[in-house]
């Protein structure tokens, strides 16, 4: 068996094995869902740090922590979600300066704390929408499941589209095998995606739930994943990390997921009103 095949087998089977427990926590909601997120935006942010520090020292883990525990906020209050994320970040963006100052290098503080912050920020904001969605009193999970869907549907029908009619690129630059056929591919698999959901599964969504998430989605999802991809690029790093086998890291993973979440979440509350 040739390692391009014996890869194959492990993305398939790591895919079947990973899948069903992240839609088992995610329908079961609260804590085991919000554990599953924090643990996600942990992981994403070890691997931005990783990536731009080549190590994990203590604001890196201290980082880490932060990230885990923004999912967690909207068990609190979800209707003060927004405030009491907005003083963690408050927090840990003094810290991380402070931090910094302190323990240098001098010349490359300013910029290891601006990571400690992005990573952190990166990490957390999508993630934590994905859990304010969840706790919806009405329907959240088929929303959580609408920003999978815009995201994963792309993915896939990007993939084809791009393999199968690929011929103009997209962003060599940043990602050379992306194309713009599998750029339009990707953005009819999210509204495809959408109107599959709607009529099989959930019904809560509209007709233009389906054409203008599905449609920006198609957009953002791919945005998510040329900013990961460019961040990988400037550190000369093939995947973010090995956490996940045959797949790479989680931030490999869910790059467009991190876009396409919040996308989700202010759509809900400002188009829907489901949202206090």
């Amino acid at each position: 068996m040739n390692e391009k095949n014996k890869n194959l087998i492990i993305r398939a089977v790591t895919a079947v094995t990973l899948l069903p427990l992240v839609l088992f926590l995610l329908f079961k909601g609260g804590v085991l869902s919000a554990g599953l997120l924090g643990a996600a935006a942990a992981a994403c942010a070890g691997e931005y740090y990783f990536i731009t520090q080549k190590r994990l020292g203590v604001a890196a883990w201290v980082g880490m922590a932060a990230a885990a525990l923004l999912p967690f906020l909207p068990l609190r209050d979800a209707a003060r979600t927004g405030e009491t994320a907005f003083w963690v970040t408050a927090v840990f963006f003094f810290f991380a300066w402070i931090y910094h100052l302190f323990h240098g290098p001098l010349a490359e503080a300013p910029s290891r704390a601006a990571h400690l912050v992005t990573g952190f920020l990166y990490s957390g904001i999508g993630l934590t929408a994905l859990s304010a969605l969840r706790l919806l009193p009405q329907d959240g999970l088929a929303w959580v499941i609408c920003a999978l869907t815009i995201t994963w549907a792309n993915d896939t029908l990007a993939y084809f589209a791009g393999r199968f009619l690929g011929k103009h690129k997209l962003y060599p630059a940043v990602s050379p095998n992306k194309t713009w056929e599998g750029f339009f591919g990707g953005m009819v698999g999210s509204v495809l995606g959408m109107f599959i959901a709607r009529g099989f599964f959930f019904p809560v969504f509209t007709v233009w739930d389906c054409v203008l998430l599905g449609i920006a989605g198609g957009v953002l999802g791919p945005i998510g994943d040329l900013c990961e991809s460019m961040l990988k690029r400037a550190y000369s790093v093939k995947d973010s990390g090995s956490l996940i086998p045959g797949h790479g890291g989680v931030l490999d993973r869910i790059d467009a997921l991190l876009f396409n979440a919040p996308l989700v979440f202010v759509y809900v509350q400002f188009v829907r009103g489901l949202l206090p």
